[in-house]
């Protein structure tokens, strides 16, 4: 689905902020934080927010319908990345270093230590004992947090470019390292990461996530790029889809991605050699940083719009609210749908492919007397 803002519909909210987005992708739920979202990572039915300039916010998803705040860790500026181990949550601020942030009562989270020997720590990825944090000046760096409270750096790795961004699968960290492309490192001993491979034939790399054999780049302007990693010591770019791309998350053959002002792009991964954008959700004049994905739904750190809570419907949506001709209709039961039948959930959105359920038809082009007529039906295979 190319995504073309010029032939959206724009609405306007209460808030004035125009909302634009596909068929098969809504908005179902939003929490405002008090600066800017730049990161987040959902465990448990909660959802922690790095907040550029208010620290750590938990925010509870039990209802992602109406997440709301439940408590929160103010830290030195600037919030920049998370991620959750056991009970802590580790996030990077650009002067600080890595906090540690026992989350134990989500009410009351609190910071526990900090290794603030790192400068310009932009991302982090959680492992085990081990927290590997991208470094914007100085490569990958390897903390051990076995005891919270006393994080300490055993080992870093230094690679050309700015690192801006790290995911870690099996016995390897990949880093986003900005003008240098992708760097596969290994980190099969913390101690000595080395450097493996690279595929330095991308664009402004800013964000990395890996699943199975695949490495999935976020390019900036360039775009979402897919690399083989299968061979780690030779990544090799196969495939990629235009558009935005500054952050990314996978979950099962779809890829989640942040895309600035681009907002979110959903994109079908299941031919990684010809991934395609199959749905988005952008908010005029607000910049979507990272995306997470948890029960079925996707969360995305949306800047200063906060924390904001996203469904994708495969067979597509439509908002349309029909006129109902009576606000208590029975239901009948039906295995066929009348031809040129307009079918709308529970929503009052237009369903394009009904799967068996409860929803509403307006009746068109059938018999004089039934045009128009609104019914509620259950559709039975």
């Amino acid at each position: 689905m190319k995504r073309l803002l010029s032939n959206c519909c724009l609405v306007l909210l209460m808030t004035g902020i125009a909302r634009a987005d596909s068929l098969n992708v809504r908005r179902i739920g939003e929490c405002a934080t008090p600066g800017e979202a730049t990161d987040l990572a959902v465990s448990d039915s909660l959802a922690y927010v790095a907040d550029y300039t208010n620290g750590l916010r938990v925010i509870s998803v039990s209802d992602p319908a109406q997440p709301e705040t439940l408590g929160h860790c103010d830290t030195p500026r600037w919030a920049t990345g998370v991620c959750v181990s056991g009970g802590y949550v580790c996030m990077t601020s650009v002067v600080y270093g890595l906090h540690v942030i026992s989350v134990s009562d989500p009410a009351n989270p609190s910071e526990v230590g900090r290794c603030d020997t790192l400068l310009n720590a932009y991302d982090v990825a959680c492992s085990g004992d081990y927290a590997f944090v991208a470094a914007w000046d100085s490569g990958l760096r390897v903390v051990s947090i076995a005891d919270p409270v006393n994080p300490v750096e055993v080992g870093y790795c230094n690679v050309p470019g700015s690192s801006g961004g790290v995911s870690v699968n099996g016995q390897y960290a990949f880093v986003a390292a900005n003008d240098s492309g992708l760097r596969v490192i290994s980190i099969a001993d913390p101690a000595h990461p080395a450097e493996v491979g690279a595929c330095a034939t991308l664009g402004q790399v800013r964000g990395v996530a890996v699943s199975g054999n695949y490495a999935y780049v976020a390019t900036g302007l360039d775009g979402l790029r897919v690399v083989s990693v299968s061979d780690p010591a030779h990544p090799v770019e196969i495939g990629s889809c235009a558009g935005w791309a500054y952050g990314v998350t996978i979950d099962s053959d779809r890829a989640y991605v942040a895309a600035d002002r681009g907002g979110l792009r959903v994109v079908s991964i299941a031919d990684p050699v010809h991934p395609a954008e199959i749905g988005y959700y952008t908010i005029s004049n607000r910049a979507a940083e990272a995306t997470a994905v948890s029960g079925g739904y996707m969360y995305v750190a949306y800047s200063l719009s906060g924390l904001q809570v996203f469904q994708y419907f495969v067979s597509g949506v439509e908002s349309l609210r029909p006129q109902f001709s009576s606000p208590a209709l029975l239901p009948t039961v039906i295995r066929n749908l009348p031809p040129g039948a307009a079918v709308f959930n529970a929503m009052g959105r237009r369903v394009v492919e009904p799967k068996p359920g409860v929803y509403f038809v307006r009746d068109e082009g059938q018999g004089t007397g039934d045009v128009g007529r609104t019914r509620k039906v259950i559709l039975q295979r």
